[in-house]
């Protein structure tokens, strides 16, 4: 079997390719099932090319041993889960020790997140002393329950951010913030900012995402998993079966969205703007989310869209991503309407499925689409009704724009990439850290 075919098994000797190299960590070798392994970088050779894998792994030798934690919220729902759920394999493959914790909390405490992460994307806010000692005691109450012994901590998101002030520091903290920065509510930002400051670096998805800090800050965009259930190559038969399960017709071209449900994903945008399409053209339209466990604003939102539900528009919520792959890659067009996104993970899984699709003309949606090239972008209800039934009358177009956005993906937003970013920035900390301050403090890391 081909290098690349290989996949790393933790500790131990893959039972068919022969012995492969163990990342050093206390996890002995796989007694569960011996067929279960970690893909390794090797098998995105035909993607990104031997040069980059090696170059990767030269990195990823350097670091062999160091334990890394990744903190969040929950362990499923949203952009920052799926990507967590991919990186902290694929850098234990490489031979980092990550780890990945949650924190716990109320309702009450993932209420005034919620609302902070609203304002953080510019939505007003009351921030009352009672939310400010919600949202502290328990990351209090959170960082007394947890061991974060590790050579380098990477915080994500506004729900975790005060456990920086619970800790004594004995390695570089990082945080890593997902949303749109770009116009941030001024009071909450003052607040945050007390928290953010006492990182040692912070990791934003775009340059225009960049505030006024003490500390330098990184920027570099998410990626997705080639690999994953929600991305892999799916058979005729697999997508039926996953569409007929759910009762989903496939014999008008499908008009699809697939996110949270979140009113910054626009979802009554899209349902307005199909009907306004679907004047020109038929099809049928599916909108398919979840309600993350820390977004307690999920469950309202999809129950208020519940009476628009017709025989073709089609309203779900599933945690099945399977489902997702297959809709991905059935859909004729696959919208992201969003009115703020601080990356649109869903819009890079679609592309890399060859699928027309149209974003909203916003955040890093921007940075994936190039409007007319690879995709369109839209800023109203109007336009998108415009671009839908463009594509749905235009075959050739859809395989054209479908084509190019494949390859935006494979050049720019494989998980390779990020784990190499990663790479970078554990080695741009010294021993006894902080940064490297020979550096701008503001700093941009791009791959080559």
């Amino acid at each position: 079997m081909r290098t690349t075919d290989r996949c790393h098994v933790i500790g131990g000797e893959h039972p068919r390719h022969g012995v492969v190299i163990s990342n050093e960590t206390s996890i002995g070798p796989n007694r569960m099932n011996p067929h279960f392994s970690l893909c390794r970088l090797e098998q995105y050779e035909s993607f990104v090319g031997a040069e980059t894998v090696e170059r990767i792994l030269r990195k990823a030798r350097r670091l062999q041993g160091l334990r890394l934690i990744h903190v969040s919220s929950t362990f499923y729902g949203g952009g920052v889960a799926e990507i967590l759920s991919s990186l902290t394999l694929l850098q234990n493959a490489l031979g980092v020790r990550a780890d990945w914790r949650l924190i716990q909390g109320s309702p009450d405490f993932f209420g005034v997140t919620k609302k902070l992460h609203n304002a953080l994307q510019g939505a007003a806010i009351n921030l009352s002393e009672l939310k400010k000692s919600i949202y502290e005691e328990v990351s209090f109450q959170n960082a007394t329950r947890m061991d974060l012994k590790a050579d380098f901590i990477v915080v994500h998101d506004p729900q975790p951010l005060p456990l920086v002030a619970c800790f004594r520091h004995t390695c570089p903290w990082l945080w890593r913030c997902h949303v749109d920065l770009s116009q941030p509510n001024q009071e909450v930002w003052a607040y945050l900012k007390g928290f953010i400051e006492q990182y040692d670096a912070a990791v934003v998805s775009l340059p225009e995402y960049a505030q006024q800090l003490a500390i330098p800050q990184i920027f570099f965009m998410p990626a997705i998993d080639p690999f994953s259930v929600k991305n892999r190559e799916l058979s005729e038969e697999e997508i039926v079966d996953r569409l007929r399960h759910y009762h989903i017709p496939d014999d008008l071209p499908l008009v699809v969205q697939i996110s949270r449900f979140d009113r910054w994903k626009d979802p009554e945008g899209v349902i307005e703007a199909f009907k306004i399409a679907r004047r020109e053209v038929d099809a049928t339209l599916v909108l398919l989310g979840n309600v993350a466990a820390d977004d307690p604003e999920g469950q309202a939102v999809f129950e208020s869209l519940l009476d628009q539900r017709e025989e073709r528009i089609i309203i779900l919520t599933a945690e099945d991503s399977a489902l997702v792959n297959a809709l991905q890659r059935r859909a004729a067009v696959v919208l992201q309407k969003s009115l703020r996104e601080g990356f649109g993970l869903t819009v890079a899984e679609a592309m890399w499925k060859g699928t027309a699709v149209i974003g909203g003309n916003c955040g890093g949606i921007r940075h994936q689409i190039q409007d007319g090239a690879n995709g369109f972008l839209v800023s109203s209800v109007t336009e998108a009704a415009e671009r839908i039934v463009q594509l749905l009358e235009d075959p050739t177009l859809r395989q054209r724009i479908g084509q190019a956005a494949k390859e935006t993906v494979r050049e720019r937003f494989l998980m390779s990439r990020l784990a190499e970013q990663y790479l970078d920035i554990l080695s741009d900390f010294e021993p006894s850290f902080p940064i490297d301050h020979r550096h701008a403090r503001t700093r941009d890391i791009r791959m080559p």
